[in-house]
């Protein structure tokens, strides 16, 4: 039996001026799934991303989430369905970690001693300590910090997809792995939908079950990490290439796990 779908995109197309961001992408995003869109800067990944929510509007073609076209949905209801991490958190700066959490909530209505609590549950889920950072303004914290609180606010109203723009792309290595491996743990135990970006091939290949690859607004190739080593196009094979040979130069210059 097929998977359900989370996200379907059919024939979309979306120009700024003489620009072709997006060109004619068909993409199916399984409910569950954990996708990664790679590509260099200007391939349209984020546009494809932010077409998703109605953050940017499509020229043509149809976009579906949860089998609904998003152009029957309000788009304001629909972002709300939807968690977004911005690449820097994005967080309100005069509010505190608690206020930005629950800002989802209690613009859904959702009574105050509801969001407490689940205020409360997001910020041990994602690993901070809750009575250190509860009341804290966004300057007090780190990078990975900020980043953790853009997770929990992303999933404080309990959407079934999260969209992720270059989530982890500002941190320190050891910060990005680690958060990395965090989210991809928050994924399969919330039984999440993910779709992140990320220009980082190694990462992609870490995290996501299925990886698109974009160039040029158009998609070159999908699937999962062994079916697009044996993609065709010279693009993907170059994409590839990096993390292979990483893991040849590391193994040449770290000595071998257990040896004397």
């Amino acid at each position: 039996m097929p998977s359900k779908l989370a996200i379907s995109y059919r024939n979309v197309t979306r120009s700024f001026g003489t620009l072709t961001a997006v060109d004619d992408v068909s993409l199916d995003i399984a409910e569950g799934g954990f996708l990664a869109i790679v590509g260099g800067s200007g391939s349209g990944k984020t546009t494809l991303l932010r077409l998703a929510n109605r953050l940017i509007e499509a020229d043509r073609g149809t976009i579906t989430v949860e089998g609904a076209d998003v152009q029957s949905i309000d788009p304001v209801a629909l972002r709300r369905r939807i968690g977004y991490v911005f690449q820097s958190g994005g967080l309100f700066p005069h509010l505190s970690v608690a206020d930005n959490i629950g800002i989802t909530p209690k613009l859904l209505g959702t009574p105050a001693t509801e969001i407490a609590a689940r205020v409360d549950e997001l910020i041990e889920l994602v690993q901070l300590d809750r009575t250190a950072h509860r009341d804290r303004l966004p300057e007090a914290l780190s990078g990975g910090q900020r980043q953790r609180v853009g997770v929990a606010r992303a999933l404080a109203a309990k959407p079934r997809i999260v969209l992720m723009d270059e989530p982890f792309g500002a941190l320190d290595p050891l910060t990005r792995d680690a958060l990395g491996e965090d989210f991809r743990e928050l994924h399969r135990k919330l039984g999440l939908t993910t779709v992140m970006i990320t220009h980082d091939m190694t990462e992609a290949i870490l995290l996501a079950d299925r990886i698109a690859v974009m160039r040029g607004g158009k998609l070159l190739a999908q699937g999962t990490p062994a079916e697009l080593s044996a993609s065709s196009d010279a693009y993907v094979q170059d994409l590839l290439r990096t993390p292979r040979r990483q893991v040849e130069r590391l193994n040449a210059l770290l000595p071998q796990s257990g040896a004397a």
